[in-house]
């Protein structure tokens, strides 16, 4: 293969800081994203956080090998634990030059025998080849999850949904394969893809995948700046650090879903329920976030639920330096809520290794808003 460029050592000492950070823990999994840069243009793209969005060509930080070896030796890393996202912050997996990486990180981590969850996040053209090099993966748990939104607005997003759509189709038509696939049905926008045939459309696309997630839009700073520079509606008045899912249209998703018995407001849980296996985030206790789940998940979820003791969180911290200041400030069969972490990373890597909420005490889960923004949510009692 032609690897994409990679870059100096000056080149990358001149990335802004995040951008340096090729192994990074989000909420669904520890990322690797030594290859940054994507063309397909999403003026709502996470790229806008990381001081990434000028960066339209794909570039490598360093070779996959190395990557890999990164990503194993983590501090973070647990062997058939952690779940892993590929390329999920800065790239588009599946960019013609960006794929043999994709594939190439894939093969290297089921060559090690790891069986931990790979989530890869998608809106390109799939080919019917990346099935049979899909299926020759034996031991990790492979999740393909197909971002759509049926926004049709060029300013906002560029490359049509139907692609996505497409490609949702033809990776889930096998009969017999390893991987699973999702409609990532994200993001709903009100006044963008909202309208009750935007609902249907999706809803008829979802029978075609093994579970469905539905979710907002993440409306950072550094997006709205974008919006307002370039023209673009803006969709909301404020900002937030979390998705914005108005109450009213996740009722109306509800209601075009209810006869869907694979729909899921949380990536893990579809992921998990992909795959017959309790959810690794360990939402059960949330007991509003389950009510759409359907029974044999809930049962498996109920049979991994373990509400953790202050010791047991404070044992598993004990390897991390950065947690040196943590604090339990309470559990609950909801969650365990901490003080102390200066940043979100330690704390996914705690939810994981412990497979239960962790939630930090600065920023309070509401009651029904499911972890999302409070925007365009009645006050409800946490």
């Amino acid at each position: 293969m032609i690897p994409v460029p990679l870059l100096t050592t000056d080149q990358i000492n001149r990335l802004p800081e995040r951008a340096r950070e090729v192994v990074e823990y989000r909420k669904s999994g520890l990322s690797l994203n030594h290859i940054q840069g994507c063309s397909l243009g999403c003026a709502y793209c996470i790229r806008h956080t990381y001081g990434l969005w000028d960066e339209n060509q794909p570039v490598a930080l360093m070779s996959d090998a190395q990557a890999v070896e990164e990503l194993v030796n983590h501090r973070y890393f647990q062997p058939h634990v952690t779940p892993i996202q590929v390329f999920n912050r800065a790239t588009e997996p599946f960019l013609p030059k960006v794929r043999p990486h994709t594939f190439a990180v894939l093969e290297e981590l089921d060559a090690r025998e790891l069986t931990n969850h790979v989530l890869v996040i998608t809106r390109h053209q799939l080919k019917p080849y990346d099935i049979d090099r899909l299926n020759q993966l034996r031991h990790l748990k492979v999740t393909l999850l197909f971002t759509y939104s049926g926004i049709d607005n060029k300013e906002v997003e560029p490359y049509p949904s139907h692609v996505a759509a497409d490609s949702l189709k033809l990776m889930s038509a096998p009969t017999l394969r390893r991987y699973r696939t999702i409609l990532y049905w994200r993001p709903l926008v009100p006044g963008l893809n909202d309208t009750d045939d935007h609902l249907a459309a999706a809803h008829e696309l979802s029978k075609h995948a093994d579970a469905t997630v539905f979710t907002g839009l993440f409306y950072r700073d550094q997006i709205a700046e974008y919006y307002k520079a370039n023209g673009i509606p803006e969709p909301y008045e404020d900002t937030a650090r979390r998705k914005i899912v108005p109450e009213t249209l996740e009722a109306r998703v509800l209601d075009t879903f209810s006869n869907s018995s694979a729909l899921f407001r949380k990536t893990s849980c579809a992921v998990s329920y992909a795959h017959n296996l309790p959810d690794y985030n360990g939402h059960y206790g949330i007991r509003e976030l389950c009510d759409i789940c359907p029974l044999s998940q809930l049962e498996l979820c109920a049979g991994a639920h373990r509400v953790p003791t202050a010791e047991d969180v404070h044992q598993v911290a004990r390897v991390l330096p950065e947690a040196d200041k943590l604090q339990v400030v309470d559990i609950s069969e909801r969650a365990a809520v901490v003080s102390g972490l200066e940043t979100e990373q330690p704390r996914y890597f705690l939810q994981h290794a412990l497979g239960f909420q962790v939630h930090d005490q600065r920023h309070p889960h509401h009651a029904h808003r499911h972890g999302r923004a409070d925007i365009g949510w009645k006050a409800v009692s946490a």
